[in-house]
């Protein structure tokens, strides 16, 4: 489990092909204890495991479906990425609960300046879209954002001059694929009332014969 509030920016070093899979190197320095074999960390949204570590880099493999599912299809050496150690017990809850599972692939659709700050819109596949609400919380590359405006399948979030400086956001673009994750508390409300809508009865045909 993690909060969405990014430690710092890592680089992918180097990208190995393992059938439909990939291994990543990502070079980094972590604040705090040494890196644990076996340790979660979320790379830009998605929870990885370490599979090997050094002083200042670690190694991950994805699996296909996390390939298919999220950015790193396309993800190349030298891609910087968001980097953030899993929640300890007593840690403050900075952002919101991210689990480190991306629920589709969204697009940047526009990025405007107002001030210090920049409005971005994002596209939305329906799965995610369906469980946002304005004020609500969303996780986009791993940073724990807010909805601020809300049309159908798009989306706004503002981006503070401290969220520019600390993370990936600040190189956001036209047309660049972002992965999103919904909050998991609107996650689990749409998924109990879809369990809980009554069922309707099978009518029967008059040769009495189920019809559907």
């Amino acid at each position: 489990m993690f909060t969405g509030i990014v430690e710092r920016t890592g680089r992918i070093a180097s990208v190995e092909r393992r059938g439909g899979g990939r291994r990543l190197r990502i070079e980094a320095r972590l604040a705090g204890r040494a890196l644990a074999l076996g340790e979660s960390v979320c790379v830009d949204g998605v929870c990885l495991t370490v599979a090997r570590r050094g002083r200042a880099w670690f190694e991950v493999d994805l699996s296909p479906e996390t390939v298919r599912v999220t950015t790193f299809g396309e993800r190349r050496a030298g891609s910087a990425v968001n980097l953030e150690r899993a929640l300890r017990a007593g840690d403050r809850l900075g952002g919101h609960l991210v689990q480190g599972h991306v629920d589709g692939v969204g697009g940047v659709a526009r990025v405007r300046r107002e001030g210090a700050t920049l409005v971005v819109t994002f596209s939305a596949p329906p799965e995610v879209a369906g469980a946002l609400v304005r004020r609500g919380s969303v996780a986009i590359d791993g940073v724990s954002l807010t909805v601020t405006a809300l049309r159908r399948a798009r989306f706004d979030v503002v981006l503070i001059p401290h969220t520019l400086a600390v993370t990936t956001l600040k190189d956001l673009r036209t047309g660049r694929p972002v992965n999103l994750e919904a909050d998991i508390l609107g996650k689990f409300v749409l998924e109990y009332l879809a369990r809980s809508r009554p069922r309707r009865p099978a009518a029967t045909s008059r040769q009495g014969r189920v019809v559907r």
